[in-house]
């Protein structure tokens, strides 16, 4: 039986943030999975799968309704013209499809832009990849769900086997109108809201909002002034790449896959999880990257996207995570040593006021106009190298309207870094999908090998220190 998921009509501030941030094209957050088919789907099916899980989740067919000058979070509001039709769509590959024009053709749905006044998501099923296979492009924007609020979403239209009965159509209600929940007064919700910033603080901001000039390029003095307030976000020393200086809005997106059981055994063998596993190999698959292009670095700055959900998820918002930001050391070394320096690495973010960012920074958000936001989390963004995220999938076959979702490759938004690395797990599998500015990333192909041999790596050092524990165990019981 699936979880219900509760949908409040007012957005989080942690979302509202997100919706104002793509303002700013290089801070989308559009995120994507491709779910690779069997075959293709029956389309009318699907459709009418969608139509119904559009009355069943009620975020499915609302849009977003700023307030006004954007001084509080904004408010999903009943989109009066809604249409299945223009969400739910379906284009062919020229033959034959491979799985590079797939990809090509995926990255351009994922990176168009989402009208604003319509509901954001969109899914689009491309017929014709090689092998008599499809891929269904399910899009979203981040202020519907996360990760994990996208799987529990996928509940609604996901069989656990081919031919099972469609459920019974439900009748859509119109919500009643909620334009009255608006808050309208910035200094009292500045002064009485969630922050209760002190008078100071807030005159601090005003200035800073009736003279833009003050905010410098490099934006240390708009960080410096603000600094108390900012906490992380006074954060501003630059990522640590000599390759990956330049950001553009060009994407290029690759997928790969490494043994689901194979990985998460050899992170509890190096005294780890999976997502310190995500994170080791990362880090050394980028090292490899720089050495391969003659530009070899000690140690990069990552961050990784990590679950707030609790365990048993129910009744929680589709949007709990935070980020946690790091140095992560991409020199040569041995596996073991790379391991626990990430693990440690990554216990210290997680449990230091870094993992709350998303919080502060939403907090913060909501009391500034869109343009300093932006401005400031484009700060942010130069400051990270890569991003990672780890996300839970399903460890059971799942069919699409009579197909069977074969693999599962996750993109991640970029946010301003040169690439994102997202894994789901899928029947055993752990699918990748790897999100890259083209411009940053210019050997893509190499980036992919590279995370390819770091967690083959990975598994042959955890099994290469359980031998020798056992021949030590061994010894020791003869001795």
């Amino acid at each position: 039986m699936s979880t219900e998921i509760r949908f409040d009509r007012r957005m989080s501030e942690a979302e509202g943030l997100l919706w104002r941030l793509d303002k700013d094209p290089y801070l989308s957050s559009t995120f994507a999975n491709l779910s690779v088919l069997d075959r293709a789907p029956d389309f009318d099916r699907l459709r009418r799968r969608m139509e119904r899980a559009s009355i069943a989740i009620p975020r499915l067919r609302q849009r977003v309704q700023s307030s006004p000058a954007s001084l509080t979070p904004p408010l999903w509001v009943d989109d009066p013209d809604f249409d299945i039709d223009y969400h739910v769509r379906r284009v062919a590959l020229p033959a034959p499809g491979s799985l590079r024009h797939m990809l090509d053709l995926a990255t351009l749905i994922t990176n168009d832009p989402f009208d604003r006044t319509r509901p954001l998501w969109q899914f689009v099923v491309i017929e014709g990849l090689d092998g008599d296979r499809a891929v269904l492009v399910e899009k979203l924007h981040h202020s519907i769900a996360d990760g994990e609020g996208s799987v529990q979403l996928s509940l609604q239209f996901f069989d656990f086997e081919r031919d099972a009965p469609e459920p019974a159509p439900l009748s859509w209600e119109p919500s009643s109108d909620s334009s009255s929940m608006l808050d309208v007064d910035l200094w009292r919700a500045m002064l009485a809201g969630p922050l209760k910033l002190p008078v100071a603080v807030v005159k601090q901001i005003r200035d800073l909002v009736a003279d833009p000039g003050q905010i410098p390029a490099n934006g240390s003095a708009t960080i410096d002034s603000l600094r108390s307030t900012f906490g992380q976000l006074t954060d501003t020393e630059p990522a640590r790449s000599p390759l990956w200086t330049t950001r553009s809005l060009r994407r290029r997106a690759e997928v790969l896959g490494a043994p689901f059981f194979d990985t998460r055994d050899a992170a509890r063998a190096l005294g780890g999880t999976l997502n310190t596993a995500l994170l080791c190999a990362t880090a050394d698959a980028a090292g490899r990257y720089h050495r391969a292009l003659g530009a070899p670095v000690e140690e990069l700055r990552a961050s990784m996207a990590i679950s707030t959900r609790k365990q048993s998820g129910a009744g929680e918002a589709t949007n709990a995570f935070s980020l946690a930001r790091m140095l992560v050391p991409t020199a040569e070394m041995d596996v073991r040593e790379r391991f626990a320096a990430v693990n440690k690495a990554t216990l210290d973010a997680t449990g230091s006021s870094a993992a709350s960012l998303v919080g502060v920074a939403a907090s913060l958000a909501t009391s500034l106009p869109t343009t300093l936001v932006t401005r400031v989390a484009r700060l942010q963004s130069q400051t990270v190298d890569f991003a990672t995220s780890n996300v839970k999938g399903t460890p059971i076959p799942v069919f699409v309207a009579g197909s069977q979702i074969v693999n599962n490759f996750p993109l991640g938004p970029l946010g301003g870094v040169a690439f994102n690395l997202t894994l789901l797990s899928h029947v055993g599998s752990l699918d990748m999908g790897l999100n890259m500015d083209a411009v940053a990333i210019t050997q893509p192909e190499l980036m992919r090998d590279c995370l390819n041999d770091s967690f083959i790596d990975l598994v042959k050092a955890s099994r290469a220190r359980t031998r020798r524990t056992r021949s030590k165990d061994a010894k020791s019981a003869k001795s």
